[in-house]
């Protein structure tokens, strides 16, 4: 059992004088992601993130858990070794290729590195003499420097880590450390990847559905529930608004030209979900749309979109092709939910003949037939809107 995991990270290196900020927020997600798994101690120290285990735990268990935490891009188990005597050094790591590689037949090569310069064996010389070791103790090994097929790593710090397997990981930014925004989140197979791509980049995220009853059922809004929950095993606790749309889709649906239907109602789902945003200190809105996807999703249709929302508006999505997104609904785990018969308030409301192309002053002039009982209804939404906290 390894006795601890070595963290690696990516573009939180490179944050300069910040970088200090960034590796808090990451080890505050590790700490918040292993708690419920055990006793687990999260270190920081000279551009190393190390998690050191408990006497007991679930290795696959933990692993699983922190390939989820976005800012980590590999996982190393770690062996440690106590003591930084190069005999205890050569002994734990020849133990380890021993437990790990029983048949002891492979190519290799050693890096070392040693985080205090006085340590009297400079990392070349340390290389060399654990290279040497290994010849000698598995003689069918070989170096091969360029394309090892076992690649060992020995730090020594105030006690030596030596490993030898990277497992990858989410990567991405540490949840938190980029603001939040107000994820518009329906019953497809887009919206949630679009939550995840967004959070991947660090940004906290709350969520607002659309729900449309008696013409959508109680099981379409489970639905929902259900891909917030599987989005937040990656993002965390996630609060999902859920809003009654159904009186002002049914207005829109009387009193509006039906070809321009999605495109209003639309307007009307951005115009909510951005009063929901900033009333809880959301500065942007995050959508699943993709350029030319359907007919509210064509420039033009977007444009239209835009023209009522004054917070910016995330795509994360805006120029992946539908295989693209597929494939990472089926990686992170929504796709078997996403694709489940339960239609929401966006499809049964569609017209036969949608506009593609709509001019802004056109859908700007049919809304002046609403009324003011547009505003009425809105507010009536507002008031009535279900949260529900999603885990």
């Amino acid at each position: 059992m390894y006795k601890a995991l070595l963290i690696k990270y990516g573009e939180i290196a490179i944050k300069g004088k910040n970088r200090g900020s960034f590796e808090r927020a990451l080890c505050d997600r590790i700490e918040e992601r292993l708690d419920a798994l055990g006793d687990f101690s999260v270190i920081r120290e000279q551009g190393r993130i190390i998690v050191e285990c408990p006497d007991e735990y679930d290795f696959d268990e933990t692993i699983t858990e922190l390939r989820k935490v976005f800012g980590i891009i590999g996982i190393c188990p770690v062996v440690v070794c106590d003591s930084i005597e190069w005999e205890d050094i050569t002994r734990t790591a020849l133990d380890h290729i021993r437990d790990e590689y029983p048949e002891a037949k492979f190519t290799f090569r050693v890096d070392a590195k040693r985080a205090d310069k006085r340590y009297p064996i400079e990392s070349p010389e340390m290389c060399m003499r654990m290279g040497e070791s290994i010849l000698k103790e598995f003689p069918d090994t070989k170096v091969d420097l360029h394309n090892p097929e076992v690649h060992l790593i020995v730090e020594v710090r105030n006690r030596t880590y030596i490993y030898s397997k990277t497992l990858s990981a989410a990567g991405g930014m540490p949840m938190g450390t980029a603001g939040k925004a107000m994820l518009l989140l329906s019953g497809g197979i887009d919206s949630p990847v679009a939550g995840y791509m967004i959070a991947k980049r660090g940004v906290e995220l709350e969520a607002t559905y659309f729900h449309a009853p008696p013409y959508t059922s109680e099981r379409a809004k489970q639905k929902v529930v259900d891909l917030a929950k599987i989005v937040s095993q990656y993002t965390g606790p996630i609060k999902l608004n859920i809003v009654n749309f159904t009186d002002i889709q049914l207005y829109i649906y009387e009193t509006c030209p039906h070809e321009q239907l999605t495109i209003i109602m639309r307007r009307y789902m951005m115009r909510i979900a951005e009063i929901l945003a900033r009333q809880s200190g959301c500065i942007g809105l995050v959508t699943g749309e993709s350029i030319g996807q359907v007919a509210s999703q064509t420039m033009q249709s977007l444009e239209c979109t835009n023209a009522v929302c004054t917070l910016p508006v995330y795509r994360p999505l805006i120029a992946f092709d539908k295989q693209d997104i597929v494939d990472i609904s089926a990686r992170i785990g929504t796709f078997e939910t996403s694709i489940q018969p339960y239609e929401d308030c966006c499809t049964i409301f569609v017209a036969k003949h949608p506009v593609t192309h709509p001019i802004l002053t056109a859908i700007e002039k049919s809304e002046l037939k609403l009324s003011e009982k547009i505003d009425e209804l809105m507010n009536t939404a507002l008031e009535t809107v279900e949260v529900i906290e999603c885990r």
